[in-house]
């Protein structure tokens, strides 16, 4: 871990800087930069509290002269700005007092009188309340961050706080596997109760789905993060996981580590076949019921369901793999099958993988030789002959019976007997 009195942040930023302390605005830069900084892991994206704003209005007028300003996070107290290949929160410091249930039942209030110390006070992990003074040029952590970081020990800023925010425990679960940090004890005991009290329950679901993409995403080893949910009984909010046998989830968790081997830059496509790793084991209702559970998403668990229903073979014709790849996309198929039978030969995968590829069918269906136009240029009117024709046409060409247009033409004419 990298240990250092001195933040290091783009040069370009000192205008900015400069240009926000002489209006007595006290910028510091909080967050996931900071702790990456510490860690080593280069960051982009940086989030800086300002202390000393008149009001966000204000905020806006300073900075519009340095880039694009979205004040899409308006009621959180949030400016964005985007400058050049840097994108950069500007939050104004606040209390979050709970008032409902749930993950959004919070009043927030803003309080440009507030010390760093008490506005910190909100944030879930002692790693994310470590500040770095611009004007000081020092780091400010009263909540012995740093050293939660050093320990490789992942603490609550507040345990009652902390239980206020339900999503926090799948961030304590993704945050200690993808860093390789242990939950604290209290913290780790905390997070399990709030899962047997039926705490996430609150959350709608697609605040646990955007957890679970990350997870599955940015986790080195998902499985790590799927062991920790398991033992703070935090499966049942990704029914029906809970009621797997210990030999399906032993090898559905297998599986989704050795796609973290596999993956494509897609993330989308990852996701897809992540999600369908962890429904191998399921039946076709099961995977409605899970996908159901997690997200709205239509038509997923149909996506799913038909391409792990579709049998892997070691070998196949010409005229099968054209067959296959109308059901589905042969460059995933042979990633998931990849994946769920470690021990074939990695060399029949990349055979089938050429052969689709000589047939221009590795990621989409076959192109039709016969169209519309050709049964309409012979005379004949448009009915609803048409699909019932071409539809034959396209079974004898993935047949293998058709191999050309020109082919696919002579067949059109006999077909019509012309």
């Amino acid at each position: 871990m990298k240990d250092s009195n001195l933040l290091e942040y783009p040069d370009k930023l000192n205008i900015l800087f400069d240009k926000l302390e002489n209006h007595d605005i006290r910028p510091i830069i909080v967050g996931g930069y900071v702790r990456d900084f510490f860690l080593k892991k280069p960051s982009k994206d940086i989030d800086i509290e300002l202390y000393g704003v008149k009001s966000l209005k204000q905020l806006e007028g300073i900075l519009e002269e340095f880039g694009s300003v979205n004040n899409v996070g308006k009621s959180f107290g949030v400016c964005k700005l985007s400058l050049n290949d840097l994108d950069i929160d500007f939050t104004l410091p606040r209390r979050d007092n709970k008032i409902a249930p749930g993950h959004s039942g919070f009043l927030i209030e803003f309080d440009n009188t507030l010390d760093f110390t008490t506005a910190s006070s909100r944030r879930d992990f002692t790693m994310n309340a470590i500040g770095f003074d611009i004007k000081k040029q020092k780091f400010l952590d009263p909540y012995n961050g740093i050293s939660a970081l050093k320990n490789k020990t992942i603490y609550a800023v507040d345990l009652d706080k902390f239980q206020e925010d339900s999503l926090r425990v799948f961030r304590a679960i993704a945050f200690a596997t993808r860093l390789n940090f242990t939950l604290e004890k209290n913290l780790f005991l905390l997070c399990k109760t709030m899962c047997e009290k039926d705490l996430l329950y609150e959350l709608p679901k697609e605040r646990i789905y955007d957890e679970l993409k990350k997870i599955l995403l940015n986790t080195p080893s998902p499985s790590e993060a799927f062991i920790l949910l398991k033992k703070l009984d935090g499966l049942k909010y990704l029914h029906p996981l809970e009621r797997m046998s210990s030999n399906d989830f032993s090898t559905t968790i297998s599986n989704l580590d050795r796609m973290k081997r596999l993956t494509v830059r897609e993330q989308n496509t990852n996701l897809f076949l992540m999600l369908s790793l962890i429904c191998y084991t399921f039946k076709k209702q099961e995977i409605e019921v899970f996908i159901n559970t997690i997200t709205n998403k239509k038509n997923l668990s149909e996506k799913i369901y038909l391409l792990i229903s579709t049998k892997f073979k070691n070998t196949y014709t010409d005229s099968e793999l054209l067959h296959l790849a109308t059901k589905v996309n042969i460059e995933l198929f042979l990633l998931f099958s990849q994946a769920i039978y470690p021990n074939k030969d990695v060399s029949i995968f990349f055979r089938i993988k050429q052969q689709a590829l000589e047939l221009n069918v590795l990621n989409s269906k076959g192109k039709a030789f016969l169209q519309g136009r050709d049964i309409l240029a012979l005379g004949v009117a448009p009915s609803q002959e048409y699909s019932k024709i071409l539809s034959l046409a396209y079974q004898a060409q993935l047949d293998l019976e058709i191999h050309s247009r020109a082919e696919a033409l002579i067949w059109l004419k006999k077909y019509l007997l012309i």
